[in-house]
Order: C-alpha cells, then structure tokens, then sequence
C-alpha cells in the first residue's frame, strides 16, 4: 500500500467534511442576515455584528472566525472582520446572476435526505421531488430566480424564433416543473397580454399567495399541483 497516497486521500476527504461543514455555516450567515449586516459596512467586532443583527456576541464571534479560516471574510486584527464586495454580492444580492446562496441551501437540505435515501437503495423505490426538506425546494428557487430575473424575458425567450412575439400578442402558456413560481410569476410581468400557468407537485405551495395576486391582476393563472390540486 502507498501510504502517501493513502495520506494525500485523507486531506482530501478531510477537506471534504470542511466543506459539508462550511455549508451550513454559510447557511447560517444566510438565516441571521449576518452577510447583510456586514455587507458594505467595512470591518466590524463580533458585537458589533451581533447588535445589529440581535444575535448573541459568543455564538457570532465562533462563525466569524470559521468564516475568516475558509476565506469567506477577512480578518483585520484587533477583533474586526469584513465581508469583501466581491463576496458581499454572491452571499447577499439576489438580483445579481452572481448570487450562489441558494446553492448552498439547496445542498444543505439535500443532507437531510440522507437517511430516507439509504433505505431507497435497499428497495429501489423512487423519492419524490416534493418530498425533500423545504431547504432544497427554497434554496433551489432563490438559486435560479437569479438567473431567470436577469435572462429569461431579456436574452432567452428572444432566442427562441418566434416565442417573444406570440407571447407579446397574447399566448397560452404552461410552465412544467415551476417549483414555487419564480420563472412563472417573471413571464406574467414581462408578457401581461398571455395567461402564464405553472405546474408542480402540490407540495410546492409557497406559490399560492402570490399566484393569486397575480391572477387578481390579471397576468398569470393561479398554480397547479400536478395531481390536479390548485395549491
């Protein structure tokens, strides 16, 4: 056996529990606003950080330092941390194409599935996309509202020969797989002349209220569940 191979696996496996780790973590600066907090603000103390987020000092000062060993903020002596622009913007502004957050949502929430999965393996059976943690079906919207925000009605319906003016003139669209109505709800504003429909599993019913908000105003249908119930 080549023990230096067998080593350099173990930092590498090693490197991997970081990662699993450092999600969460992420996840948590995300859940506490504590990437809003320090974005644009320069350095600030774990104190500091926990006033203006209503978090408790011992518990922010731990992340923080776990933020700063992976590179995510940057430590500037005396106590104070700060958050890069070039990172504030993946972590915190969900306009931008940039924005990664959801990602790790998505990758968090995948975890808890981890059980349920083991005993799929044994029995071949399948596990419905509704059936995963709220992380993953939130994270995986908050992942690609990004990129329809900036693409969809901008760059790619005008590819599709012909598509931007049917829906411009007034078309009958279903949109398969919405999940909770972000690509639906961005066709509605952009195209208000066409009836926009989003289909998902009925689980997935954050959509509902703001469905119906749009159905009031006359721009989408309300959202469907496939099995055929409206959520």
């Amino acid at each position: 056996m080549d023990e230096t191979q067998m080593m350099e696996f173990v930092g590498q496996a090693v490197a991997d529990v970081g990662a699993l780790l450092g999600g969460a973590m992420v996840v948590l600066g995300d859940k506490l606003g504590l990437y809003r907090a320090m974005a644009g603000t320069g350095s600030l103390t774990s104190a500091e950080l926990a006033a203006r987020t209503g978090t408790a000092e011992r518990y922010v000062r731990e992340w923080l330092s776990a933020q700063a060993a992976r590179g995510y903020v940057t430590y500037h002596g005396g106590g104070r941390f700060a958050l890069p622009d070039e990172h504030a913007v993946p972590l915190t502004d969900e306009t931008s194409p940039a924005c990664v957050i959801g990602a790790f949502e998505i990758a968090l929430g995948s975890v808890y599935a981890t059980d349920k999965i083991a005993e799929l393996f044994r029995s071949g059976d399948g596990f419905a996309w509704g059936a995963h943690d709220e992380h993953v079906l939130h994270g995986c919207e908050r992942f690609f509202r990004p990129g329809y925000l900036n693409n969809l009605a901008g760059a790619w319906i005008p590819a599709l020969d012909g598509v931007e003016d049917k829906l411009a003139a007034g078309a009958r669209v279903a949109d398969v797989g919405c999940g909770h109505g972000a690509s639906t709800l961005l066709l509605a504003d952009a195209y208000p002349a066409s009836a926009i429909t989003g289909f998902d599993a009925p689980r997935l019913h954050r959509g509902r209220p703001q469905a119906r908000h749009r159905r009031r105003a006359g721009r989408a249908r309300a959202l469907r569940g496939c099995a055929g119930h409206y959520l």
